[in-house]
């Protein structure tokens, strides 16, 4: 008989409501990923809208310092925008590269934007810890969130756009182009941005010269270059960068021989100035002219190429010139002021002086032909005060005022030739003077009746007061403020001999007027602007005007040459061994508080003055001619070595020879042979006589037919001169 087979188990019956629970939160959950997935879906496509409110060329266009280069293209300093200099990625070091890698976003190369491994690793360790530790920004999301301030919050409306923008700027760019404008854009520390900066001012060096060790260090900086820079926590840095290495061994990135020999590489710290400059006067008018010429939001954004007129060869000479002059002056026997070099023992670096306790001096030197600035130098030492005495400075100029008194007597008839007295001044003689002024001469003598050419070549100021009161005191005023040089508002017969306040910028443009032919160019140191494509923002145009006419130039210059032959610049010619053809005059105020000269070439012209900031006496006996000249010439030799001279001889005007009269300025008549006043010279045609002289009994002439007759201001001379014998 058969076993039946024993029935098969069955689980107890369950509960039809446990059935229905489960069912229900399936259900729920499927639902609630479903909606989850849904709105993240919504929230991500709105985000990736955001996203592509973003112009992705941004990433390219990074505030560069604008570029100030000399005449020749070489770079002077850097201005304005932030201190970057944007480099290919083929010029930076592959250590940096790597070590960037190893301390950012190892996974660069392995996500598309974000890391979502490096996101869920650095949530699991921001729970476990209970803060937030670590982030899970890759390095494109770094490069967003530099590039647009607007994404430089901390909210998680800014992560998210920054994530869709991360994912937009992986389709549009290249990973190479990634890391290339990322390295030039990161900030590194106080001023400095790129990675370029960063080498130069951490290490003096390009940035594809940095080493595994440098290049760790400056790596691992970056996520606090303040904290950590070298220069403030060297200890600090040092970690940072052994923290790198070992990442890099980690990674594979490097060897174990190679980690070891950075880790005990010798870092050395060259630092570079955050802004690097020649000639910082120089660069401070620059910056000056540039905030006349652009918009300030044009400046600010930096970027800009500043092409100036300067010569950065002859801008260091000139430097190097007023140190070198003026501190022989110091060692000179009777020199009572407190010398730099005792100054600088003492000085205290993070002090700026308004004024410094020592001798100062200043120069500017500009191309006659266009009027630009060739070299600026507004004092000894940028580092100390950054006044710029060339071109804010406002001194007495002295006898440099005397060849514009001289010119307005030639524009009003009177010739080189004429006598003038040299004599004391009487009360009530000049017009405008106090009665008690009795000017003297620097010798303290007088010498009777001297030529007009003699008064100015032996600067005496009896004469160029006399001269200046027959050409009318408003006619001096008009050629000096023609000529670009002094304030007005004062008008006083003092003015002839220099109670004028100038600066080096106005006097050595007023001088260009005499090999210029009369005329003045504005000086200019900006001659072309332009953005980083090339494009022309501002272009100067060389202006002129005519302060002179070509013959009084011409006169003027016959007169100016024999200053530097046998007058007060005479030591231009022998001490200083000077043998370029030019003229010029020095100029010395009262009591030597200030010392100047102004001269030119047929290319060139200088102006240099010497002083103490607060005036005082600068050492008895300090003419121009001993403290100025010596300058003056060390900086005009340099010029013509480096080439500045005329590119051909110069065309003087057409001259004639005529007889005159040294008393009248007339054409000689029969009687001034006999009164011994007769003499021969050559003369354009528009400074020659219209008329015989009367006072010696001659007849009137008319000029020939076939010559124009220039037109003639200032009338009475005749009358004026039978006054002087009344």
């Amino acid at each position: 008989m058969k076993k039946k087979p024993p029935a098969p188990h069955r689980p107890p019956p369950r509960d039809s409501s446990w059935l229905w629970w489960r069912r229900w939160f399936f259900l729920g959950l499927m639902g609630a990923s479903l909606l989850t997935t849904l709105a993240a879906a919504v929230v991500l496509g709105i985000y990736a809208q955001l996203a592509k409110r973003y112009d992705l060329a941004a990433l390219g266009q990074m505030p560069e310092r604008t570029m100030v280069l000399d005449a020749t293209g070489e770079l002077l300093g850097r201005m304005h925008g932030e201190n970057r200099v944007v480099v290919p990625l083929s010029q930076v070091s592959p250590h940096f590269i790597q070590a960037l890698l190893a301390r950012e976003d190892s996974r660069f190369y392995k996500h598309g934007g974000i890391d979502f491994y490096g996101v869920a690793r650095a949530a699991v360790r921001n729970l476990r810890d209970g803060r937030i530790v670590q982030g899970a920004s890759t390095l494109t999301m770094q490069l967003a969130r530099n590039s647009y301030p607007d994404l430089n919050d901390r909210s998680l409306h800014r992560k998210l756009v920054e994530m869709m923008l991360a994912r937009r700027i992986e389709k549009v760019w290249t990973k190479e182009q990634i890391i290339e404008h990322y390295v030039n854009r990161i900030f590194f520390g106080t001023g400095v941005y790129g990675i370029q900066r960063a080498s130069q001012v951490y290490f003096g060096k390009h940035a594809s010269q940095l080493t595994l060790g440098e290049a760790a260090m400056i790596a691992g900086i970056i996520r606090s270059p303040v904290r950590f820079s070298p220069f403030r926590n060297f200890d600090g840095a040092i970690k940072e960068r052994d923290d790198v290495l070992k990442r890099m061994l980690l990674l594979k990135m490097i060897t174990p021989e190679e980690e070891l020999r950075a880790r005990y590489e010798d870092i050395a710290l060259r630092a570079q100035p955050l802004f690097q400059s020649q000639g910082d006067w120089a660069l401070d008018a620059v910056r000056r002219d540039l905030d006349r010429l652009l918009e300030q939001h044009e400046i600010e954004d930096g970027g800009l190429i500043v092409h100036t007129t300067l010569s950065k060869e002859l801008q260091t000479a000139a430097e190097a010139a007023v140190e070198r002059r003026l501190s022989a002056v110091e060692k000179l026997s009777g020199y009572k002021h407190l010398k730099k070099a005792t100054f600088d023992a003492t000085w205290n670096p993070s002090t700026e002086l308004t004024s410094t306790p020592y001798l100062q001096g200043a120069l500017t030197i500009l191309d006659n032909e266009t009027g630009g600035i060739l070299a600026l130098v507004g004092g000894r030492d940028y580092r100390q005060s950054k006044f710029n005495r060339a071109t804010l400075g406002q001194r007495q100029i002295g006898s440099t005022v005397k060849p514009f008194v001289y010119a307005a007597a030639l524009t009003r008839g009177f010739l080189p030739g004429t006598f003038i007295e040299d004599a004391p001044i009487q009360p009530g003689e000049i017009e405008g003077a106090d009665p008690g002024w009795n000017p003297q001469n620097s010798d303290g003598k007088f010498l009777g009746r001297q030529t007009l050419t003699a008064g100015l070549v032996q600067s005496r100021n009896t004469m160029t007061i006399r001269l200046g009161d027959y050409a009318g005191l408003d006619r001096v005023l008009q050629i000096l403020a023609d000529a670009g040089i002094g304030d007005h508002a004062v008008k006083n017969p003092q003015l002839f001999i220099g109670n004028l306040a100038g600066n080096a910028r106005e006097l050595a443009s007023a001088f260009t007027i005499f090999p210029n032919d009369g005329l003045r160019r504005r000086p200019f140191l900006i001659h072309r602007i332009t953005d980083k494509s090339g494009r022309v923002l501002y272009d100067a145009s060389v202006l002129e005007v005519e302060v002179l006419r070509p013959g009084v130039a011409y006169a003027m210059r016959r007169i100016l040459a024999q200053v530097l032959d046998k007058g007060t610049a005479v030591s231009l010619r022998g001490e200083h061994g000077f043998k370029e053809p030019g003229g010029g005059k020095t100029g010395t105020t009262n009591d030597y508080k200030d010392a100047w000269f102004a001269g030119y070439t047929d290319r060139v012209t200088c102006a240099v003055w010497v002083g103490m900031d607060k005036p005082e006496t600068i050492i008895e006996e300090g003419y121009g001619s001993r403290l100025a000249i010596p300058i003056w010439a060390d900086v005009v030799k340099k010029a013509i070595e480096l080439g500045y001279i005329p590119a051909g001889p110069r065309q003087d005007p057409p001259l004639t020879s005529v007889a005159l009269c040294r008393t009248t300025s007339q054409l000689a008549a029969p009687g001034c042979q006999a009164a011994g006043v007769a003499y021969e010279d050559e003369l354009p045609y528009e400074l020659i006589p219209q008329g015989f002289c009367q006072l010696h009994h001659g007849v009137a002439a008319q000029p020939a037919p076939s010559q124009p007759r220039p037109a003639r201001a200032g009338p009475g001379l005749l009358d004026r001169i039978r006054g002087w014998f009344r």
